[in-house]
């Protein structure tokens, strides 16, 4: 159970952890923590989630393991999730719960995906068919697990061209890679990219989203609490990151245990 009248915020965060993990598969987990922030007062629930967001910063593995369920469902669109995140980001500024501010802080000024060219007037890759092809046609090519099309696919400018290509079983970790990597990048591609649970849950796609400077701050900012040391190290130090994403990984960085995920961070692969 992971809510129950009366409860003390150690044992809420306890409850918390155990229930979503109990779940098993990532999809289940990612929906019980949504439907968890909705409908928790965030009064209530912002002392349990900084009490296990301050645990993953000091590596404990199953508050690191929860974190991840909690960045996935941070990548939710529904209009009702958004509003029950930003009370609870409030809530966690207002009564300083630090650790779980550093997961949800939300940067002065977010680039708005509104400015980035509409994809539907983008010229489209020359896809070898001798003339240009309809957004339908390009969505039923990245559907087909068709190697010699995905150098094509992965410069389409559409995200839903791009969302089907990330469900594409012939779809590697190096083109994703690739395709995060790539500046400059349209944000509304990234995005996509950061909803795809197989994907964000590989450290070199995390880390290749975060350290490409057109990935908007609400996006790279709940990442970065997933990254290892070493990373933490990388992004800080790289000028191209927006600077509220290097202090961020300042932040975290200092409040890592020495040596902790130097050898790597395979539970949350």
């Amino acid at each position: 159970m992971l809510y129950t009248e009366g409860m003390g915020p150690i044992e809420r965060a306890d409850a918390v952890v155990r229930g979503t993990l109990a779940l098993g598969e990532g999809q289940y987990r990612v929906a019980q923590v949504r439907e968890l922030l909705r409908d928790l007062p965030a009064r209530e629930l912002a002392p349990a989630l900084e009490i296990v967001c301050a645990r993953a910063e000091q590596a404990e593995s199953r508050a690191r393991e929860w974190l991840v369920s909690l960045v996935d469902a941070l990548t939710g669109t529904e209009p009702e999730l958004r509003e029950a995140v930003q009370r609870l980001r409030e809530e966690a500024a207002g009564e300083s719960h630090l650790a779980l501010e550093r997961v949800l802080r939300s940067p002065a000024s977010i680039p708005v995906y509104g400015e980035v060219p509409d994809p539907n007037k983008v010229r489209s890759p020359d896809y070898g068919k001798g003339r240009p092809l309809t957004l339908g046609e390009r969505k039923s090519l990245a559907r087909r697990p068709d190697r010699e099309m995905m150098s094509r696919l992965l410069l389409d400018p559409h995200p839903e061209v791009i969302r089907r290509l990330l469900a594409n079983p012939k779809l590697t970790e190096d083109d994703v890679v690739r395709l995060a990597a790539k500046r400059p990048a349209r944000p509304d591609v990234l995005a996509e990219i950061a909803r795809t649970e197989k994907w964000m849950h590989r450290g070199r796609v995390r880390l290749t989203i975060v350290l490409n400077p057109s990935t908007p701050p609400e996006i790279s900012v709940p990442i970065a609490s997933l990254l290892m040391r070493q990373e933490l190290k990388l992004v800080a130090e790289t000028t191209a990151v927006p600077r509220v994403v290097r202090a961020l990984c300042l932040e975290h960085l200092e409040r890592r245990p020495p040596g902790d995920f130097d050898d790597g961070d395979a539970g949350l692969q």
